[in-house]
């Protein structure tokens, strides 16, 4: 079962506010409950029981204080782990900044290749192999569909690719999402060739 902890330091805001509600305020007034009538890995529930304990007393923290007037503020500790939003908030802004000066002044396609859940035991057991095997058969299947003249290319196709694992509800769901642009450079590099306006 999931611990329940303090409040964290947004929750204990003395304005009256009402506070923003975050994951961790989910799993802490549903987590029990959908643990009890899930099986979950272990692994997603030490997930959860650490976004739930991010930023609270819990975690420990330290007291700042203002040198001109002497005010003070407790600061608590996150729990670092990956999946956290509120620990991956700043990494990811960062991620996306960057990944935004990759981007060509083209539209874009999305495209999503899931694994069948059928082999989602095996896979979570074997996860370099088969996310390996994934990852080569996505990027096989978008080189030959830029390098098919048929699609009126005939050139290299350049894709982003982000492996994900779970679905909103927290059970397996392996899959990639691919973005693409609307076009390929030419096999000589030389050019850009896009894809046509009704394509």
């Amino acid at each position: 079962m999931i611990a329940e902890q303090g409040q964290t330091a947004d929750q204990q805001d003395l304005t009256g506010k009402q506070p923003n509600r975050e994951v961790a305020d989910i799993f802490r007034t549903y987590g029990n409950q959908y643990l009890c009538r899930h099986r979950t890995p272990t692994r997603h529930k030490q997930i959860m029981q650490d976004i739930m304990l991010c930023r609270t007393a819990y975690q420990g923290g330290h007291i700042q204080q203002c040198y001109s007037c002497g005010a003070q503020q407790i600061s608590y500790n996150s729990c670092r782990n990956r999946h956290c939003p509120k620990c991956q908030a700043l990494t990811k802004a960062k991620w996306l900044q960057y990944r935004k000066t990759e981007l060509l002044f083209v539209p874009y396609f999305h495209v999503v290749f899931t694994l069948p859940h059928e082999i989602n035991a095996v896979a979570l057991c074997n996860k370099v192999i088969i996310f390996n095997m994934l990852f080569n058969a996505v990027l096989q299947i978008l080189l030959a569909f830029g390098e098919n003249p048929q699609n009126a290319l005939g050139g290299l196709l350049g894709f982003t690719a982000i492996l994900h694992k779970w679905r909103q509800l927290l059970n397996s769901h392996l899959h990639l999402h691919c973005i693409f642009p609307a076009g390929a450079l030419s096999s000589d590099g030389t050019r850009w060739i896009p894809f046509k306006d009704d394509y």
